[in-house]
């Protein structure tokens, strides 16, 4: 009667706890009662049987830190069914605890020589194992692994129920993250569409305002011409009217891009942006050996349009003494817009910026990661993955 007693106290401690940690610590104090301990653990076995996770009380130990193989567990044997419980009176000297490449770290740092290690089952199926140490030799014996057998039976339904709860609690996380991953992507994705209409509006309109507007009056002035300086005149016209071609051409296709590279298209969208009345200094680095122009199209495209409106916000907005591009490997391929001005209005993080919105959906886009730093200015930073630093030879092979 007074066994069921205790065990029955153990179970009422266990109701209530929504988590193997809680519920291991309160029935430590009832395992104290009847089995003198100094660390108590419980191990339990993933669903593929290779990795365990530990949950303890008492000793702090780098068991519970990190999930282990269960190759390299000091209970190995049990977690893989070739026995039930394991007994020992000097862990240290045991070559059952101590093998090579065993996690048996924490039992000789903490000197853990007597063990009782008993296998926790549901349903004939091996989960786990539950763990008690001392650190005096000799103190534990046959009965103390009958007593932490029964322990182990009460424990293992409720512990296999907790963690199937834990696991069910992550999945849902996890699929929330990317449900919200996925809507935030289609909603930037949505504005981003909603943004190239709206450049295709204003490309359509400058060719309309600007470029067909000069080239009517070039036609009509074609018929009035009665001089050599009316000719010339109106050759300068057509000069200019090129040159605005070009330009809408070029917003509109990055060109530059295409023929001469990334650091010389961004050099080049720099000196247009800045314009020769402007004390500005300016510089372009490409500090990853060209392997900007070896990403594919998109990405490189992607990288481009986001320092074209880096820089457009730096010049308009900044009132910067120096803009610095620079593309290098570091942690990724890393892009960096850096300005010495003042804090763009158009990048303050607590505004709906379009063009923040636009330049960070971009980047997630191409599955790059987006910042902003206010440190000695502004520098907008994109990093695509470390798998986009490889070398010449490797993307060519």
């Amino acid at each position: 009667m007074a066994d069921l007693a205790y065990y029955l106290r153990i179970s009422n401690h266990l109701a209530g706890n929504l988590d193997i940690k809680s519920a291991l610590r309160s029935v430590k104090s009832e395992i104290d009662r009847i089995l003198h301990l100094d660390h108590l653990d419980v191990c339990l076995v993933d669903e593929n049987g290779q990795l365990n996770t530990s949950y303890e009380v008492g000793l702090r130990t780098s068991w519970s830190r990190t999930r282990a193989p269960v190759a390299v567990s000091p209970v190995r044997d049990i977690l893989t069914g070739k026995c039930d419980s394991l007994l020992t009176g000097n862990a240290l000297e045991d070559p059952r605890y101590i093998f090579e490449g065993a996690d048996a770290g924490p039992i000789i740092r903490h000197q853990m020589r007597s063990r009782v290690n008993v296998a926790m089952k549901v349903l004939g199926r091996t989960i786990g194992a539950l763990n008690c140490s001392s650190q005096q030799p000799d103190y534990y014996d046959n009965n103390a692994v009958e007593q932490v057998r029964n322990i182990a039976d009460i424990l293992a339904p409720y512990f296999y129920a907790l963690r199937a709860t834990e696991q069910a609690k992550r999945e849902a996380i996890m699929r929330a993250e990317v449900q919200a991953r996925e809507e935030g992507l289609r909603l930037g994705a949505s504005s981003l569409t909603d943004a190239l209409e709206q450049e295709r509006q204003r490309i359509g309109m400058d060719l309309h305002d600007q470029t067909l507007a000069d080239l009517t009056r070039i036609s009509r002035e074609l018929e009035c011409c009665k001089s050599q300086r009316d000719i010339a005149a109106l050759r300068d016209h057509m000069q200019r009217c090129i040159q605005d071609l070009r330009t809408i051409i070029d917003m509109s296709i990055p060109s530059l891009l295409e023929l001469f590279g990334f650091q010389h298209a961004v050099r080049t969208h720099l000196e247009r942006a800045v314009g020769p009345d402007q004390q500005l200094e300016i510089d372009v680095r490409d500090l990853s050996d060209g392997l900007v122009d070896q990403l594919p199209q998109a990405k490189r495209i992607a990288l481009f349009r986001i320092a074209q409106e880096a820089i457009n916000n730096a010049v308009r907005h900044a009132q910067a003494q120096s803009i610095t591009v620079e593309i290098a490997c570091r942690d990724g391929l890393y892009l960096s817009v850096h300005d010495d001005g003042q804090t763009h209005p158009a990048l303050e993080p607590t505004r709906a910026s379009g063009g923040l919105m636009h330049m960070r959906t971009r980047a997630r886009l191409i599955a790059a990661q987006f910042d902003i730093s206010y440190s000695n200015g502004t520098e907008v930073i994109v990093c695509l993955p470390t798998s986009e630093c490889t070398s010449k030879d490797e993307i060519s092979a």
